[in-house]
């Protein structure tokens, strides 16, 4: 039996959240709906202007969203992350130990600044994220475990990880590390920017295939340059054994190898798009991990999710991921 159900790489990040409206964004010349990524200069002038906000603060980064949802489910998990030895830094490791998630960063930090994503979400529930990376920016296969690898059931991959040469580089090196081991594969798109800018590097990180894909509708449609999901799904089928599509307040598509699976949405008051699609990973790995079918599992992933977007912040207390289970199973 390994010793973890999934070992994650990714970027490390504080998230601060915000509640704006959409003139915000028409102000301050920022493009609604997206991550983009900013130098450090131009998030300072963006911490100026959302001084007047009330902001709430935690630990993110897509892929430590996913594993850390999969510990409080009861899974085990790795993340291999950068962080500097600073107070945000101490902040990041201090949420992780607190969420039963183990770190390559517990073996010393370097000085730096630890990386910062500004999450602003407007009324409809849409996130739009500005992100500096700080020191993550320079996350290298320097910062891969490569025994906890090889002791996982799956690796996961952030997607976002294709915007710098080294982060994409160290993705490549641990899918080579984990097929080598056969340790299966998982990677999620993570943002439409990243598969409209970074087609080609992502391309790279999946190699031949991966095992598990993870994507929303519009990323799937983006990858395979068509308006019509459908068409997406025979796309996929190319570079992922199984996927599973999010499409929001629709529910799920999956596919397991075989046949296709419709996971039925659970009607809320969405309040807070960002970290849906992450929850939705983690609890969906919980799930194959720990005996259960693809549709349970996708059951499990869509309680959650729906549960995540009708609060504000990405993450559930450890209580609420018992009662879903408890609910669903």
């Amino acid at each position: 039996m390994k010793k973890y159900h999934v070992y994650g790489v990714g970027n490390a990040l504080v998230d601060m959240e915000f509640e704006v409206e959409d003139q915000f964004f028409k102000t301050n010349a920022i493009d609604k709906g997206l991550m983009t990524l900013v130098d450090e200069d131009r998030q300072h002038e963006l911490l100026g202007h959302l001084d007047a906000f009330e902001g709430k603060k935690a630990s993110g980064g897509s892929a430590a969203n996913t594993v850390i949802a999969t510990s409080y489910f009861g899974g085990k998990s790795f993340y291999s992350c950068k962080v500097a030895n600073d107070e945000l830094g101490d902040f990041y490791v201090n949420d992780l130990q607190q969420a039963g998630v183990d770190s390559n960063v517990d073996d010393g930090r370097k000085d730096g600044i630890t990386g910062k994503c500004l999450v602003m979400i407007t009324p409809d529930a849409e996130r739009t994220m500005n992100t500096f990376l700080g020191i993550t920016a320079n996350f290298s296969v320097d910062e891969l475990n490569i025994a906890a690898i090889k002791d996982s059931e799956y690796l996961y991959i952030e997607g976002y990880l294709v915007s710098s040469d080294t982060g994409r580089h160290a993705a490549i090196e641990a899918r080579k590390v984990a097929e080598e081991n056969n340790v299966k594969t998982a990677l999620t798109f993570s943002d439409p920017s990243m598969v409209q800018f970074f087609k080609e590097g992502l391309q790279e990180m999946i190699g031949n295939k991966v095992d598990l894909l993870f994507c929303n509708a519009a990323e799937a449609m983006s990858w395979a340059d068509t308006d019509n999901l459908q068409t997406a799904i025979e796309s996929l089928k190319k570079i992922a054994s199984t996927f599973a599509i999010t499409q929001g307040s629709q529910g799920a598509t999956l596919f397991d190898g075989s046949q296709i699976i419709e996971i039925s949405p659970h009607e809320v008051k969405a309040l807070d798009s960002n970290g849906a699609g992450d929850m939705f990973a983690g609890a969906f790995l919980y799930g194959i991990t720990h005996g259960h079918s693809f549709y349970e599992a996708g059951n499990i992933a869509s309680l959650a999710a729906a549960r995540v977007v009708s609060q504000f912040g990405p993450r559930l207390s450890a209580r609420e991921h018992k009662e879903i289970l408890n609910i669903v199973l």
